[in-house]
């Protein structure tokens, strides 16, 4: 298992306390592009995502952010039923 795969386990099952950065290496991992507005926010996207997720770059982060990021990832990934 891939140290970003225990992070994004992890993430699953506390979505409490992470930091924008630990989005940016597991997107890193599966390809999902990250894109930095002028302000706080950054934006997560992926061809085969409909979706865009645009999340506020604040410590920490809030929950539902955290767990919209690790259901796209799921999505993408194929395990939608997790």
């Amino acid at each position: 298992m891939a140290k970003s795969d225990k992070k994004l386990e992890k993430m699953r099952n506390n979505p409490k306390d992470w930091q924008i950065s630990d989005l940016e290496v597991i997107a890193a991992q599966y390809g999902i592009s990250i894109r930095k507005g002028k302000g706080s926010h950054m934006t997560f996207s992926h061809p085969l995502w409909e979706a865009i997720l645009t999340v506020p770059a604040h410590r920490p982060l809030k929950v539902i952010y955290v767990k919209r990021f690790v259901s796209l990832v799921d999505t993408l990934r194929g395990d939608e039923n997790e």
